[in-house]
């Protein structure tokens, strides 16, 4: 894979709705953008974009652990694929292969890993929506994080981001499952 650029992105929520935070919350997102090798073009065997999707994979997941600097808590993945790419580049990228070294560096994680995908230009924003890596239904960690690089993707180009917190919303009170609650055992609850 022909990588652009790599970006990461840190966010530390102090205070939210006028009220401290009672910790604050860490949100971070690693980003590649990287050269479509089927831009332009229709191809039925997307193996080139799946196995990159699990070697990016590994790179984007070191580098968001590293920033985030806490045990992970949740997380998600998102691609923007550029005007002459398709949606089932991005699927490629980040179904079959790059949850793997996701889970691999955050030390678990039995939930599915929440993701989203749209085609866009220079500047295009996606929401990485996030989640409780171990129980989906932990209603404090239903949460999102916005990318935006102004310069990307180019026509030719993928936007591919990983993105973790060390915590839920900073005033969750919705009720449902704690994260203490969850049994963590098959990903739902």
């Amino acid at each position: 894979m022909k990588i652009r650029k790599l970006v990461t992105v840190v966010e530390e929520i102090l205070s939210d709705g006028g009220r401290p935070a009672r910790r604050p919350l860490k949100k971070v997102a690693a980003v590649a953008v990287l050269e479509n090798p089927f831009a332009g073009r229709y191809v039925d065997d997307l193996a080139e974009l799946v196995d990159a999707g699990e070697e990016l994979g590994a790179l984007l997941s070191k580098r968001a652990t590293e920033a985030l600097g806490a045990p992970a808590e949740s997380f998600g993945k998102a691609a923007i694929v550029g005007e002459q790419g398709e949606l089932e580049h991005a699927a490629a990228l980040l179904h079959p292969k790059l949850g793997a070294p996701l889970r691999a560096a955050i030390g678990g994680g039995k939930a599915i890993i929440p993701s989203a995908k749209k085609l866009g230009g220079p500047g295009t924003t996606i929401d990485v929506p996030l989640h409780f890596k171990d129980a989906v239904f932990v209603r404090s960690h239903y949460d999102a994080m916005e990318v935006r690089l102004p310069d990307a993707p180019r026509a030719g180009e993928i936007v591919l981001a990983i993105a973790l917190t060390d915590g839920g919303r900073p005033h969750a009170r919705l009720g449902g499952l704690t994260k203490e609650e969850a049994k963590k055992e098959d990903g739902l609850r």
